[in-house]
């Protein structure tokens, strides 16, 4: 099964922070792990507060475990809360399921890891991970829609 390569991972983390810091947003932190949920890379910006790792890892993870971003996650929490709860209480509470936490696909559409984004507003940590994700030569779900069966961009 392809991986992400710990050299890839670091590119992308640090492409992350230098383009939030480029837009001028708040310090935001940033990983990427393999797609078995395995931490590559974790790095914060100077000033981020306390839990950003907790909540930064809890995207990434929360985007593999449902094989959806997390954007779609939270939408779905909303609308079955006591589906969100049992995957919240049966993953030991690694879910976060707030934007920020996207799927890495390769060229043919396989998950080879997740990338999560957290400290700027929800929609930019969304914004920043498409943006890394893309700008570092992999794919999103949306890349991937015509490719591959598995790839989610509605709630269903």
């Amino acid at each position: 099964m392809p991986e992400i390569t710990l050299e890839q991972a670091d590119k992308m983390v640090d492409w992350a922070l230098n383009h939030a810091l480029e837009r001028g947003l708040r310090p935001i932190t940033c990983c990427v792990t393999n797609s078995n949920a395995a931490l590559k890379v974790f790095k914060a910006q100077e000033e981020t507060p306390m839990m950003r790792y907790e909540l930064c890892y809890g995207k990434a993870f929360a985007a593999l475990a449902l094989g959806r971003s997390t954007s779609l996650i939270r939408a779905r929490a909303e609308d079955r809360p006591l589906f969100h709860q049992y995957l919240e209480h049966h993953s030991h509470g690694k879910l976060f399921p707030e934007k920020g936490g996207m799927l890495i696909r390769d060229d043919e559409g396989t998950i080879v890891g997740a990338l999560a984004v957290t400290g700027a507003t929800a929609d930019q940590d969304e914004e920043v991970a498409a943006e890394t994700i893309r700008a570092c030569g992999f794919k999103t779900d949306e890349d991937v829609v015509g490719i591959v069966r598995n790839a989610r961009v509605t709630m269903d």
